[in-house]
């Protein structure tokens, strides 16, 4: 009787909610925090767990023996993360179960109301077992009285082979922590060890175990270090994959029977086969970067390295740089060498991304790079010379441009060698019915979801828009429009889409939701103050009153970059 009153005392400590039922999913026991987490009243103890939270599965678990970790579970407005265990006696029956709104931080508290470890552990290893860092619990002379399965997983041993023994069973290289704390009863937070068998290298923290006063013990939280150094060396490699990225998409990829897109495919399959340069023109969103990638692949130098570079998306004083590299001592004090993005570029293909927004300082650099294929890092005196292939993209007329004195003539004359015009697609509307059953097939998929087709009525409804975000803004609706189906639904139809063409319609009551229209104008309100200010980004958030971050945000959103 003492234990269990103990045992409560405990449970109404830790800042986890915990539920107990028994075997026929009646409620033996809320600890505080879930009643708190739950938002109950009293009278719930003996009642069946479904008529006092409706969305629950523990009377699943009852009846199954099945465990549930870390499931997702909506509680009001709050999405709490949950792990539900079945609770089994010595025949293995199910007598119980057992929920835990996890959270790693809570096991401190929980530790540190423990008295009697080996009296209560078989009711805890159900909670202990939930978390996914590996514990390990010593008595007050540091001998191990409990482990868990994250235990086993990182050290490769199991609980019978460390369990009643010294603290140093486990222990390659280092001092035992749990032996330590038993001499100093301190916190120890961050020390660093090698186990056994695996000689894996770990970061542990560890704490003592006080109960009214007196020292009973220590626990232990053990991280593997050599998982996060495999993580960063997998991030690096990432990084180097993005800057040496292998172009993609294929002509296959670029959706379209018009007349006009027709043509631009063809124009860019017979060029893919020289070595001539590329000028890729068309509104944002049309698919100029497909079309490069496209191209790319066509080539023969398929197997190279495909780089992109964004001109508007690197600061200009940092361009130079990233293209071009440097050497020790010459960008900021830096020391070493960076290779520039020409250079790993080498016998590949070099795309420059929104060529309208490079600074002229560096469109001189770039016209005498694409006359004989040699350039100087910055800081260095040594030319260097690569075999790179240039296409380039734009959505700004370079023409006009070109009268304001705003972009280099020699450099518009060496890149407009094929100009392929992408139309927008206001002038292909013929291709939205492909399009769209497309991104309809590619999101379902994306979302897990299960739209089997778009109706005739929503082709025709995207028909009546001019779609000024183009491709990328026909993607991002359907994708809306899928998020916005209920989930039992599997055709998208017209309603599910939000209003797309407010200003061209004498309609008083307007279709979706607030936050839809609220999006929409948003977005036109951006496309109509880009247009006003030429395409000049700076310039047009200045005049909307918000960052240039804010608004690069914004056009991703709203898909007009």
């Amino acid at each position: 009787m003492e234990l269990m009153k103990f045992y409560r005392t405990v449970l109404e400590s830790i800042i986890e909610g915990v539920i107990i039922v028994d075997s026929d999913a009646r409620i033996l026991y809320i600890n505080k925090m879930a009643v708190r987490l739950l938002n109950l009243k009293d009278g719930f103890l003996g009642k069946h767990v479904v008529e006092v939270i409706p969305n629950t599965r523990l009377h699943i678990v009852v009846r199954t023996g099945i465990p549930e970790v870390d499931e997702v579970q909506n509680v009001g407005d709050n999405i709490i993360i949950t792990s539900r265990m079945p609770l089994k006696d010595e025949n293995d029956n199910v007598v119980g179960a057992v929920a835990v709104f996890r959270d790693i931080t809570s096991m401190r508290k929980l530790a540190e109301e423990i008295t009697n470890l080996h009296q209560i552990e078989a009711r805890l290893k159900a909670i202990i077992d939930s978390t996914y860092d590996a514990i390990s619990v010593a008595d007050e002379n540091g001998n191990v009285v409990l482990v868990n399965k994250a235990y086993t997983k990182i050290t490769g041993l199991k609980p019978e082979d460390v369990i009643g023994k010294p603290a140093t069973v486990d222990i390659a290289e280092g001092e035992s922590i749990h032996m330590m704390i038993s001499k100093t009863k301190k916190p120890i937070y961050n020390a660093r060890l090698k186990v056994y068998p695996s000689k894996r290298e770990v970061i542990v923290n560890a704490l003592p175990l006080f109960v009214k006063g007196e020292f009973r013990g220590s626990v232990a939280v053990v991280h593997d270090v050599s998982e996060i150094l495999n993580l960063t060396k997998e991030l690096e490699a990432v990084k180097r994959y993005i800057r040496h990225i292998k172009a993609k998409y294929t002509f296959d990829d670029i959706i379209g029977q018009s007349e006009k897109m027709l043509i631009a495919k063809e124009q860019a399959k017979k060029v893919a086969k020289t070595p001539a340069t590329v000028l890729l023109r068309g509104e944002s969103g049309t698919g100029k970067e497909l079309f490069a990638h496209a191209i790319h692949n066509a080539s023969n130098r398929s197997d190279k390295p495909f780089v992109t570079v964004n001109c508007a998306a690197i600061p200009e004083n940092m361009l130079e740089v990233e293209l071009f590299g440097y050497v020790e001592d010459a960008f900021m004090g830096t020391k070493g060498e960076k290779v520039g993005l020409i250079e790993e570029a080498d016998g590949g293909t070099l795309f420059l991304d929104e060529i309208g927004k490079m600074p002229l300082s560096l469109q001189a650099k770039i016209v005498r790079f694409i006359e004989n294929g040699e350039f100087i890092p910055v800081g260095s005196n040594r030319i260097k010379k690569v075999n790179v292939r240039i296409i380039a993209s734009t959505n700004m007329d370079l023409e006009q441009m070109l009268k304001r004195r705003e972009f280099l003539s020699e450099l518009y004359y060496r890149l407009n060698v094929f100009p392929i015009f992408i139309p927008p697609l206001r002038e292909r509307k013929e291709d939205i019915d492909e399009l769209a059953n497309h991104f309809v097939k590619k999101i379902s998929n994306q979302y897990r979801r299960n739209i089997t087709k778009i109706t005739d009525n929503a082709i025709s409804y995207l028909k009546s828009y001019d779609w000024p975000g183009n491709v990328r803004e026909l993607e991002n609706v359907i994708g809306r429009a899928i998020i916005n189906m209920s989930i039992t639904e599997n055709i998208l139809d017209k309603r599910h889409f939000p209003t797309l063409f407010l200003e061209n319609t004498n309609q008083t009551k307007y279709e979706g939701s607030l936050k839809s229209l609220v999006e929409d104008f948003e977005r036109k309100v951006i496309e109509a103050a880009l247009r006003e200010n030429k395409g000049d980004r700076n310039l047009t958030a200045k005049k909307l009153g918000i960052s240039l971050r804010t608004l690069y945000y914004k056009m991703e959103k709203y898909g007009l970059i």
